[in-house]
């Protein structure tokens, strides 16, 4: 029975070596099985080729916008309710600087986080192409 004993003593250092490779081989290899493109997901494509005037630039107009600067509210003595004001705004800088929070310009929505990239990106797209009323 004590040589069973000595036998377990002298075997216990060999135990804890093989479970500190086991526990470093399987910490090791706990993310080989891992997909890049399933942890790190591509961003959403935006898309600008198509930006309207009526579907894009007057929405986001009245989710973001016009809760300050409709006609019966006229904050900051800006109105960008219909096309014409926004068009102005539009094509003096003011619009897109203010949004994309450029230096120089008083960056909206105040007091709120900065737009969407994608969301500037349309606005930015739609004046290039001359802030057309489609």
């Amino acid at each position: 029975m004590l040589a069973n004993y000595f036998h377990i003593i002298k075997v216990m250092p060999l135990l804890k070596k093989l479970l500190v490779i086991l526990i470093v081989s399987v910490s090791i290899t706990g993310c080989y099985y891992d997909v890049s493109e399933e942890l790190y997901p591509a961003a959403e494509a935006c898309d600008t080729s198509n930006v309207t005037y009526t579907a894009d630039i007057q929405v986001m107009l009245q989710q973001n916008c016009l809760s300050c600067h409709a006609q019966s509210v006229n904050q900051g003595n800006v109105i960008l309710e219909g096309y014409a004001q926004v068009k102005a705004f539009a094509d003096n800088g003011r619009l897109l600087g203010s949004i994309s929070h450029a230096s120089g310009y008083a960056a909206m929505p105040q007091g709120g986080v900065q737009l969407p990239a994608c969301t500037i990106n349309k606005v930015r797209a739609w004046i290039n192409h001359g802030a057309p009323e489609n």
